[in-house]
């Protein structure tokens, strides 16, 4: 492999595919993580239990040019591959692929996958072309890493449903499983964007949860007024308190489809964005539904 450290890591796409193929040839199951870098523990915790529900365990580090819509936002992104490599190690990966973006998508790359429907709405509306860059680049990594199980992460809850459907409607032999969302002590979800905060907007981050929070309460007495319409009030009304938010959205969607929950729709899920002047954060909470709405 190209370089003999704990864990093994290689930039190469050929020579992950042989190191799995002799794995699985010897009977062992091969899970698989991708992530963008800058580890922190909602990615130790998703890496924990792949490493429980298979023999194997590949991480993937690479900062996907084709997702960002804003080419200051990819400049900005946190690396730090050494770091990255010694937590990896840590928690006892198999195998790290960290490919180089100019290698990895050729310079007249241009075939792009897209999930119709699911790239226009909440995210994909608030950010022009980020699942299908999501798309396209997992699966490349799935062809290359060929896992029995792909690990994803529920704070990415739109982009969890994305691939879901992209595996299902192209037939990808992968199980796809979904690790909760790891917290800090205030509720603030995880993120590698967590760090770009200044103290004041890390004060007013945990907002966010709390207004999730806010919207479950709420539905659990919703009245007569649409579900809908219960939860976004109830959410608006403390994101207005971090006065450094700006929303993109706050609301109630079926998880599946990420639009508003039809009347037969029992489990739910709330979903904010809103942007700081240091960064953008989303987070979500599933809901039970019930009654009439």
């Amino acid at each position: 492999m190209a370089r003999r450290v704990r864990p093994l890591w290689t930039s190469v796409p050929r020579q992950v595919r042989a190191r799995v193929r002799r794995w699985r040839a010897r009977g062992k199951s091969v899970a698989f993580v991708p992530t963008m870098g800058a580890l922190h523990a909602g990615h130790l915790a998703l890496i924990a239990r792949a490493r429980r529900a298979a023999d194997r365990v590949v991480v993937s580090l690479f900062v996907n040019p084709l997702q960002f819509d804003n080419v200051n936002d990819l400049k900005a992104y946190p690396r730090d591959f050494t770091r990255d490599l010694g937590i990896l190690s840590g928690a006892k990966v198999d195998l790290v692929f960290a490919p180089r973006a100019d290698v990895f998508y050729a310079k007249d790359h241009a075939t792009r996958v897209v999930v119709e429907g699911l790239d226009r709405v909440l995210e994909g509306a608030h950010r022009k072309g980020h699942f299908t860059g999501v798309a396209t680049v997992v699966t490349k990594l799935l062809h290359v890493v060929e896992p029995d199980q792909l690990w994803l992460g529920q704070k990415d809850a739109q982009q969890v449903a994305v691939l879901k459907r992209m595996v299902r409607d192209l037939d990808l032999p992968v199980a796809v499983r979904v690790g909760a969302t790891v917290r800090e002590k205030d509720g603030l979800a995880m993120s590698s964007r967590n760090a770009r905060l200044s103290a004041d907007e890390r004060a007013q981050a945990p907002a966010l949860y709390a207004a999730l929070r806010a919207g479950a309460q709420r539905l659990l007495h919703p009245g007569r007024a649409p579900a809908v319409h219960v939860a976004e009030l109830a959410m608006h009304v403390v994101l207005a308190r971090a006065k450094l938010l700006r929303v993109d959205y706050a609301t109630l969607v079926d998880p599946r489809t990420f639009s508003a929950p039809g009347r037969d729709v029992r489990r739910g899920l709330l979903v904010v964005a809103a942007r700081f002047p240091s960064a953008r954060l989303i987070d979500n909470l599933p809901v039970r539904l019930g009654g009439a709405r």
